[in-house]
Parts: structure tokens; C-alpha cells; sequence
């Protein structure tokens, strides 16, 4: 038995026979023998039970716009203390954040923060919630279900930045736990899933279904990556998926994609993304975004009734809001779909 804060029996698994055990955290649902790891390496099997590696193992806190995220439609203007930790359960060759989600936890190096520092730095600074981003946070799990607690305890809001293939079992836990938005990650069409990442994007599609239909505040980004998922059928699949699954009013970005890890093609070009705008625009979304291009006017909120740009942005700060405080178009008075109030923007701050 590894004796260290950040070693935890796990939360969603079963035993199998003796000595093995089956994960139900995310949908690889793995099996794992004695003294194993599953596929994150993230959860250990020790004398036949699963422990977490990871609980408290933070590898950044951060306070950051939510806008970042991102979320467009949350609490603009709102900061949130924003952790991570080490690993993912996909295996993208693409990430853009593989430093962190590319290195296996060491428990014997780690260094235990408890969720109650967390909120409290978030109070300090006066943040308005917690994310759980930049690595997959699932690998946060417990982690995440303790924080959420405490957060909302304290009035916090707390999201998650996820690849959405979490089990639905989890998804409960973590909504039982004050979850209030999610963003989940749509990597391309289903032939992505299968052949790169030995996956299934019906789960994800499924879960933000579940979270919208349980009262949670949910966008999807897909990131168009050059010669893999910027072709006209993957993006018309995404939007039409977006469409069929979670409705006009529901935030669809489409972010640009930069050479990263062990895929090595030039970045998005911009005339794909204004393509895939403009095709959710044709399509019947409400409120499609460009995301990584920084000053460009798809960066902006517009109301779907008149037509005016009711929030400016430039990345992540906003330069103007014409929404008014129950959340209607100051021009024409159309309902905008926006969660939580108004903040005016202040910097963030790094913590470690």
C-alpha cells in the first residue's frame, strides 16, 4: 500500500473474481488485474481494490475566465480557480496540452493539495467558481466530487472542460456532487473515434444529452485539425449531430488547432473555420463561435432576432455586453440563452 495523501480508494468499480477489478469512471471501463494500472494509469488495483493516484496531485491552479474555456454563455465576465492533474483516457496524438496529459501521476513525488485550499484561494481572489480543465479532469474524479461540494457550500459554481466519455454512473456523481457546466470536446466524426482513439462518440454525444436534460449548462467545441477533421463531412457531421442531439440554442465552437505533440500539419486555416461557421449558422445553430483567432468578429455573441452583436470579444475578454440583467437582447428584446450573471473583467493570476 502506497501511504500518500494522494492515494485514494476509488469511488465507481466492481471486483471481479479475486483479485481483479473493473473501472466504471469512464467508458473503457477497464479491467485491471492486481498491481495494474488502467489505460490512464491514473487508477491502480492494489490487494484487489482500485485506488486513485491522483486525488490532490495538482499540476497547475490557475484563475482564469471562464470565456477560456470555453464558455460563452456561463457567467460571462466570471473567473474560476481552475486545476488540473496528470494523464487522459484518450490517446490523441493531436492534444495541445500534452505536457501535462502525457505524463503519468507519481504518487511518491507528489505533492497533496486539499480541496479546501482550493476554494479558499478561489474565495482570496475572488473568483466566482472551480474548473477542472486543461488535462482530461475525469482523472479528478473523487477529487472533483470532494471540490464540488465545498464550492457550491461556499456559493462557487463549478464546470468541467471534458472529453465526455465519462459513464453515465459518473456524470450522476459528479451532477449529485454540484456540477453546473460542461463543455465536452467533439474530436470529429465517428471514423475518428473508431480508427484514432478506440472509442465511441455516441457516449459523448449521450452524455452532454444527459447533462443538458439534468439542468447543466453544456457547449461543445470541436478543434479542426488540418487533414484530419476539417473535410465538409466531418464538419457537416458535427453540426448536424449538435442539431439532431441538444438543439439550436446550445454553443458550438470551433477552435483552431496549432502543431502540437505528434501531429505536426500547419494550423487551422481560417478559411476552414469560417466555413464550418457558416455552415452551423445555414444549418439552424443559434450561437456558432470561432475560437483561437483572436479579434475576429465570429469571436462575437450576435442575437439571432436583430442581428447586433450583443457581446464583443477579443479572446477571452469581453469588449462590450448588450444583454440586459434577465438576460434578453438590449436591442430588440429576444431572449439570450445566458447562465449567471454579468462580471466585469479583471486579470487573472497565477498561483503555482
Amino acid at each position: 500500500m502506497i501511504k500518500k495523501s494522494t492515494v485514494k480508494e476509488a469511488k465507481l468499480y466492481v471486483k471481479l473474481g479475486r483479485s481483479s477489478v473493473k473501472c466504471l469512471v469512464c467508458e473503457r471501463k477497464c479491467v485491471i488485474p492486481e498491481n495494474d494500472k488502467g489505460f490512464c494509469k491514473t487508477r491502480l488495483n492494489i490487494d484487489g481494490k482500485l485506488y486513485t493516484l491522483t486525488y490532490g496531485d495538482l499540476s497547475a491552479i490557475e484563475s482564469r475566465p471562464i470565456e477560456i474555456k470555453p464558455f460563452f454563455h456561463f457567467w460571462p465576465g466570471s473567473t474560476a480557480i481552475t486545476i488540473s492533474t496528470w494523464s487522459c483516457n484518450f490517446p490523441c496524438p493531436w492534444c495541445q496540452n500534452w505536457y501535462i496529459s502525457k505524463i503519468e501521476p507519481n504518487p511518491l513525488e507528489a505533492k497533496f493539495i486539499a480541496p479546501e485550499k482550493v476554494v479558499n484561494m478561489a474565495l482570496e481572489k475572488g473568483d466566482q467558481g472551480t474548473c477542472v480543465s486543461f488535462n482530461e479532469p475525469l482523472m479528478l474524479f473523487e477529487y472533483s466530487i470532494d471540490l464540488f461540494n465545498h464550492a457550491r457550500s461556499k456559493g462557487l459554481y463549478n464546470t468541467y472542460v471534458s472529453n465526455g466519455y465519462m459513464t453515465l454512473d459518473a456524470l450522476k456523481c459528479l451532477i449529485d456532487a454540484g456540477l453546473d457546466g460542461l463543455k465536452i470536446d467533439i474530436k470529429g466524426n465517428p471514423d475518428t473515434y473508431r480508427h484514432l482513439l478506440n472509442a465511441d462518440i455516441d457516449v459523448c454525444w449521450r452524455n452532454a444529452k444527459y447533462a443538458l436534460d439534468n439542468g447543466l449548462h453544456v457547449e461543445i467545441v470541436c478543434l479542426l485539425i488540418t487533414d484530419l477533421n476539417d473535410d465538409e463531412a466531418s464538419i457537416r457531421y458535427v453540426v448536424e449531430e449538435h442539431l439532431r442531439r441538444l438543439g439550436e440554442n446550445i454553443p458550438l465552437h470551433f477552435t483552431r488547432y496549432y502543431p502540437a505533440y505528434k501531429y505536426r500539419k500547419p494550423p487551422t486555416r481560417i478559411g476552414k473555420l469560417e466555413y464550418a461557421y457558416k455552415l452551423a449558422k445555414k444549418e439552424g445553430v443559434l450561437f456558432p463561435y470561432l475560437g483561437n483567432v483572436p479579434g475576429h468578429p465570429y469571436e462575437n455573441t450576435y442575437c439571432p432576432n436583430c442581428g447586433k452583436p450583443i457581446i464583443k470579444r477579443y479572446g477571452y475578454a469581453i469588449r462590450d455586453y448588450k444583454i440586459t440583467p434577465d438576460g434578453k437582447c438590449m436591442y430588440c428584446n429576444f431572449k439570450i440563452p445566458i447562465r449567471g450573471k454579468y462580471f466585469s473583467r479583471r486579470d487573472f493570476t497565477l498561483f503555482i
